[in-house]
């Protein structure tokens, strides 16, 4: 299954980012960039000069719109042209931050209004110390390479902790020192191979432990009719193997279709 864009993270503190135009768009996409730690440049070929390398165009007019994108475009710029997905390298999608947790929602440009109310959702879901649990795994780098030396161990044991119902499940407010506790106790995640008898090729008949093992695989085995909408639910690293290949170490997961 193909993505409509590519989702990427931009770090643009002090960098340079031409913002052209006036009105709500324009200051919208300035704020934007000023929150992320960028430097507003309001002329292009100023913008150009000091080395920019994201521009936002928010002209009234269509015709300005179309100049500005295609001489940027033209200096290696990439550019996003408001409400114009045509015009547009890349889209700037509704944020959830908990940071340094962000949730990026997009919709490729079809609905920023779609996008927005997914993201209220989610507001309401997340815990607001998210974003302290991220910091306190980051701190725990050094404890976690020493208590699971082997990287795929590691991963396997995250996988478990993180997990729904999980000493650090990230949907659930952690106290303070939640990371250092479970760190003190902590055990490795599921190995082996598994088999995933599916019901249908919709990946909505997954019951919650069969999606939990295919999120978490290292390894996934699948005959070439498998649907490509149930793959995109492994993780986008793990390995693609065909029914009857020698498996690798850790945890493998093999889906059979019906019949």
């Amino acid at each position: 299954m193909s993505l409509p864009a590519l989702p990427l993270f931009h770090r643009i503190a002090g960098q340079p980012v031409i913002v052209l135009g006036h009105g709500e768009a324009a200051q919208a996409k300035a704020r934007l960039v000023e929150r992320a730690g960028g430097q507003v440049i309001d002329d292009l070929a100023h913008g150009i000069d000091i080395g920019a390398r994201l521009a936002f165009i928010a002209h009234d007019s269509a015709d300005a719109c179309m100049a500005d994108a295609l001489r940027a475009r033209g200096a290696g710029l990439l550019v996003n042209v408001v409400d114009r997905p045509a015009l547009c390298d890349f889209t700037t999608p509704s944020l959830v931050d908990r940071s340094p947790v962000v949730i990026a929602v997009g919709t490729a440009g079809a609905s920023a209004g779609l996008a927005k109310h997914i993201r209220l959702r989610l507001e309401r879901l997340l815990p607001q110390g998210l974003g302290a649990l991220a910091d306190a795994l980051f701190a725990a780098r050094e404890g976690l390479r020493a208590r699971f030396p082997d990287g795929a161990e590691r991963r396997r044991a995250l996988d478990l902790a993180l997990g729904e119902g999980g000493a650090l499940d990230p949907m659930v407010a952690q106290p303070a020192g939640a990371v250092e506790a479970w760190l003190s106790g902590a055990r490795g995640g599921a190995t082996g191979h598994h088999v995933i008898a599916l019901r249908s090729a919709d990946p909505e008949d997954l019951t919650l432990r069969e999606a939990r093992l295919l999120g978490m695989a290292d390894a996934v085995v699948a005959a070439s009719d498998v649907p490509a909408a149930l793959l995109a639910r492994a993780r986008a690293d793990a390995q693609r193997l065909p029914p009857g290949a020698a498996l690798p170490e850790g945890l493998t997961v093999e889906l059979r279709l019906p019949g």
